[in-house]
């Protein structure tokens, strides 16, 4: 097998998952050890000036081999996956060959990845698949991404006839939370742009994304016993039932595509005398976004006034914005990538990102941050899979990136 594939199944065979709640940084302990293990891979590899810290962050050079000065480059990768599924015991299956028939992941339990609910496996016959067995993630959001980069890097150090400018490496915990560059230090990494491999599937390009808004919505009911409950019971549960038919049926997740925005209700709890919700409110345009906003709000004043004050509270925080309006003066950071992935003979697929990476905050931060496939499809989930040919090209489209960043004047 080659280099990246054999460091993505190391890699994935280490829980790192993220945890909203924890209120820590970074917010596992296994995060933080998964890190310190890769910050002593990229010193075995050869880089320079490797540095780590207690909240999981992971810098990293490789210094220029030319004497012409061109702009300093670099890659970022996060090494959490999501909380939305397991991560731990991640057992890894391989499809070679694929024939373009169903794939057994689970036979136990019927848990199988069909063409006919997923179709873009079809454009992958006569690929290498790797696959879950059904019972976890597999984790190539982000272990494919850490994998590829962590592969170009080393292939470089051993190539040094390949010339290029200084290069920086950039790993963080904690992006599928939305805090991913919380603690990120852009004057130490010292790249005038950068890179994050975190997107999909081969040709994936991005430079656009959800400006993206957290609300917990607390309902306080009032509970009497039942028999004797006449204009005094006062049901929270029934208070959210209003709450979400007020919100429109078809702005959710599973009605919505493209640049159309939504909300999505990610978790609920109640009793009579007090309900919880969790929501995120998302959109690419930023007026329609502060709309979304707005209509929370209104919905919670309005129920405020008809079942009385502090009924329902509301505590709605900004998580990242579009990284669009940044990326926008700088769109030769797009050409370079566009132009590496054509030499590479991939047809750039540019499109808006349906979520959020860590470059997004980056961008706002001062470092222009385009997002790169990595490959993988269906994250998040048991159908997650990853052709290991969409591992290795990414590995060139990295290489290849570092060769034209040196054209940019």
């Amino acid at each position: 097998m080659s280099k990246v594939v054999n460091r993505f199944l190391e890699y994935i065979k280490v829980e790192t998952t993220s945890d909203p709640k924890s209120g820590l940084h970074p917010s596992t302990p296994t995060q933080l050890d998964f890190a310190k293990k890769l910050a002593e891979e990229l010193k075995a590899i050869g880089l320079s000036d490797v540095s780590g810290d207690n909240k999981a962050y992971i810098m990293a050079t490789l210094p220029s081999n030319i004497d012409a000065k061109v702009p300093v480059v670099g890659f970022v990768a996060h090494v959490d996956t999501s909380s939305d599924f397991s991560g731990k015991g991640v057992n890894p299956q391989f499809v070679e060959n694929y024939d373009g028939g169903k794939i057994v992941l689970n036979a136990g339990k019927g848990i199988e990845l069909d063409p006919e609910v997923f179709p873009e496996l079809l454009k992958y016959e006569g690929q290498t698949l790797i696959t879950t067995d059904g019972n976890t993630l597999l984790g190539a959001d982000d272990k494919a991404g850490l994998a590829e980069i962590v592969t170009a890097m080393e292939y470089l150090v051993q190539h040094p006839e390949i010339k290029h400018g200084e290069i920086k490496v950039g790993f963080t915990p904690d992006e599928e939370i939305g805090e991913g560059a919380d603690f990120f230090d852009v004057q130490k990494f010292g790249a005038d742009f950068a890179y994050t491999l975190d997107g999909g599937e081969i040709g994936e390009l991005e430079f656009e994304n959800f400006n993206a808004a957290f609300a917990k919505v607390k309902i306080n009911g009032r509970i009497v016993h039942p028999g004797f409950a006449k204009n005094k019971m006062k049901s929270s549960m029934l208070v959210a039932q209003e709450f979400l038919n007020m919100l429109p049926a078809n702005e959710i997740p599973q009605h919505t595509e493209g640049y159309e925005g939504f909300f999505h209700l990610m978790e609920i709890s109640g009793k009579v005398e007090e309900t919880n919700m969790e929501f995120i409110v998302r959109d690419h345009n930023h007026d329609l976004f502060e709309k979304r906003k707005a209509l929370v709000k209104s919905i919670v004043d309005h129920l405020n006034l008809r079942y009385g004050d502090g009924t329902v509270e509301l505590d709605m925080k900004d998580q990242y914005y579009n990284m669009l309006e940044k990326i926008k003066p700088v769109m030769y950071v797009v050409d370079i990538a566009k132009e590496a992935m054509e030499a590479c003979g991939i047809k750039p697929k540019i499109k808006a990102i349906r979520g959020g990476t860590d470059g997004a905050r980056l961008s706002y931060m001062g470092l222009p941050c385009p997002n790169v496939f990595t490959g993988g499809h269906n994250f998040h989930g048991k159908y997650e899979f990853v052709p290991v040919e969409s591992m290795e090209k990414a590995v060139e489209v990295v290489l290849k990136i570092v060769e034209n960043v040196q054209q940019v004047k």
